[in-house]
């Protein structure tokens, strides 16, 4: 079983499983447990009834520590297994993990908005959410995909099949600080198949006036208004 305590130990290891290293897993976990606390309080049961017995009695929990849930949900949100596969790699059945994932998800949705670094989904308050944060309008776009079921519908088989991953996939649109690499923006998800600059044309992203974008050949000719943009060039040699 996949145990927190033990993976702690080793750096690379939990940075691959969940993305965080163990400052950042540590930084995250107060948070994490005061948002489970009064989501799920001890005294009632998870559908908000009034326990009739001591928290803790019954069946000892596999996810027993706070530490283990944060880990769980991580793992999930960082690697995307399938449920089967999660739920043997922390020992539940199917179900079981089915359940921990709809519970845990909006804990850790409410603790990273909590601490402030869950990225803006409106396009138009971008500008203004950054400039409150007083850091330097350096910033870097791209688009990420992630592999997903091969839909069943022909129609939807096309869309989403991405000639780059060479597999069916979902595509966001992120800026990044170039400075920090805390993510600012995060698009609404579109089908693999459809291009980058595409999808930040549609989104209409409001940019900081004054603002540098970096970006690659996937947005050549996208130019924001109020912002300088930067998208290096091949050399000779790379392209022969």
């Amino acid at each position: 079983m996949l145990e927190y305590n033990s993976l702690k130990r080793n750096e690379r290891k939990l940075i691959a499983l969940t993305g965080l290293t163990s400052a950042e897993f540590e930084s995250l976990l107060p948070a994490f447990a005061r948002v489970y606390r009064r989501r799920y309080p001890p005294h009632r049961t998870r559908t908000g009834q009034l326990r009739q017995r001591r928290n803790g009695g019954g069946r000892k929990a596999r996810l027993d520590t706070i530490e283990q849930k944060l880990l769980f949900i991580l793992v999930y949100q960082k690697a995307y297994p399938l449920q089967e596969l999660l739920g043997t790699v922390f020992r539940l059945s199917q179900s079981r993990t089915n359940r921990w994932i709809h519970q845990l998800l909006p804990v850790l949705r409410g603790a990273l908005a909590g601490l402030g670094v869950l990225p803006e989904r409106n396009p138009r308050q971008f500008a203004r959410r950054e400039r409150r944060r007083a850091e330097p309008l350096d910033f870097i776009i791209d688009g990420t995909e992630r592999r997903r079921q091969r839909p069943k519908n022909a129609e939807k088989q096309a869309a989403h099949y991405s000639g780059k991953k060479k597999a069916h996939s979902d595509k966001n649109v992120v800026v990044v600080s170039a400075t920090t690499r805390r993510v600012g923006y995060l698009s609404q998800t579109y089908a693999g198949k459809t291009h980058d600059k595409k999808i930040a044309d549609g989104e209409g992203i409001a940019y900081p006036r004054g603002a540098r974008l970096h970006k690659d050949t996937g947005f050549q000719g996208y130019e924001p208004p109020g912002c300088a943009t930067c998208q290096p060039k091949k050399s000779r040699a790379a392209a022969n």
